[in-house]
């Protein structure tokens, strides 16, 4: 099948969804490598809403697009066409991933009691005030995309808040860096560390709560500290 202009809408009698075109302008105009930005994706596509949304969409498919939390030579702004996957203009090749299936009410109840029934993004628990005081929090349970050591990519189920739910933030979980990091630590962190998963919460020890009081003093109430600690302009 020869590849559609990313500027039609169908392609004889298939009809060309923005996720298609989205995927043939990042193949035609970007190319594999390059960087593009939001708005020059967004100029491209001004009567699509969200474009970018359905641009996120391709990773379903095999696309990877990266982004700065992904790739640190990129701007907050900026985004990398690392590599191609599905031909999603194709007709069948963009059929819906398992991954998008229904959650069932078993699922739901099941996923919400291993969370703690807290959202997995803010923390907050259901019916609990936003700090606003505006609203109180609803949890949902979603699908959260998951990088797994050996290099694929699967959806693991996590609570979270309608609040939170409702970003477009990428929350895409690089699995092989959080365990290394975990590798790096010295053996006091790690226990540290330990008993906070354990109890599913992080406990602060007097230190930690006393410099977090230190941070919010005026410069005279912080000098008064300093002096309390017998600490001169000659320390380090």
């Amino acid at each position: 099948m020869t590849m559609p202009s990313w500027q039609e809408t169908s392609a004889g009698s298939h009809k060309l969804g923005s996720m298609a075109r989205a995927a043939l302008w990042l193949v035609q105009v970007v190319g594999e490598g390059k960087i593009f930005t939001v708005a020059e994706l967004r100029e491209a596509f001004p009567d699509v809403a969200q474009i970018d949304r359905r641009m996120r969409g391709l990773r379903d498919y095999g696309w990877e697009i990266a982004t700065a939390r992904e790739d640190p030579e990129l701007l907050s702004q900026e985004r990398r066409f690392v590599t191609r996957g599905k031909d999603v203009w194709v007709p069948g090749q963009a059929k819906s991933p398992s991954h998008k299936a229904s959650i069932t009410n078993a699922q739901r109840a099941r996923v919400m009691q291993g969370d703690g029934y807290m959202c997995r993004t803010c923390g907050i628990a259901a019916g609990e005030a936003y700090e606003d005081g505006v609203t109180q929090a609803v949890l949902n349970v979603a699908r959260r995309r998951v990088a797994l050591v050996g290099g694929e990519v699967t959806h693991e189920l996590v609570t979270e808040c309608q609040r939170c739910g409702r970003g477009n933030v990428d929350r895409t979980v690089h699995l092989p860096e959080v365990l290394a990091r975990i590798e790096a630590l010295a053996p006091l962190e790690r226990s540290v560390l330990s008993g906070w998963v354990k109890a599913d919460q992080r406990t602060y020890s007097s230190l930690e709560f006393l410099w977090g009081l230190y941070r919010t003093l005026p410069e005279e109430s912080r000098q008064a500290v300093a002096d309390a600690l017998d600490l001169d302009d000659t320390d380090n």
